[in-house]
């Protein structure tokens, strides 16, 4: 008997309705738990700089697109797992609370473009780092070479 929860829950089903298994379950049941455990960590890091998910996924998105770290709202939403709404109203709280502005847009008169302010900068940058070291803290103790074996599996996952 193993202590692991996923061959616990896995056997449970092998013995009480096995039709539900296919050979994928075990793998689909262990990225899930490490999702979660994943968004977990994000979410204690986050709660400390007082951002939600949807904030931060925002502020890093301005702030990967590099200098001057804005982008059109549809280019946003594109790059996000939120609507167009969404968008709109985590970038009016960002708005709200100094980290980015609405600009004219260059390139079209009509339109405009999201910007970080030097705060927004600042606490996108924290926020990376802090949820990185989060993420990194979870896998502390494996060795690299098995955290490359399962990110090179996983790029093949992807790839279909």
């Amino acid at each position: 008997m193993t202590d692991d929860p996923v061959d616990r829950l896995i056997s449970s089903w092998e013995h009480e309705l096995p039709e539900v298994l296919y050979p994928t379950s075990e793998l689909t049941k262990r990225i899930m738990l490490l999702a979660g455990e994943l968004n977990a960590a994000t979410r204690r890091v986050l709660r400390d700089l007082e951002l939600t998910m949807a904030e931060f996924d925002v502020l890093v998105s301005l702030r990967r697109s590099g200098t001057p770290y804005r982008q059109k709202p549809s280019d946003l939403v594109r790059s996000l797992l939120l609507s167009s709404g969404g968008t709109s109203n985590v970038t009016n709280q960002l708005v709200r609370r100094g980290l980015a502005v609405r600009e004219s847009d260059p390139d079209d008169g009509r339109g405009t473009q999201i910007r970080l302010t030097s705060e927004g900068i600042s606490l996108a940058e924290q926020a990376v780092k802090a949820s990185s070291a989060a993420h990194h803290e979870l896998w502390a103790g494996l060795p690299d070479k098995t955290v490359a074996q399962a990110a090179q599996a996983l790029r093949a996952l992807n790839k279909r």
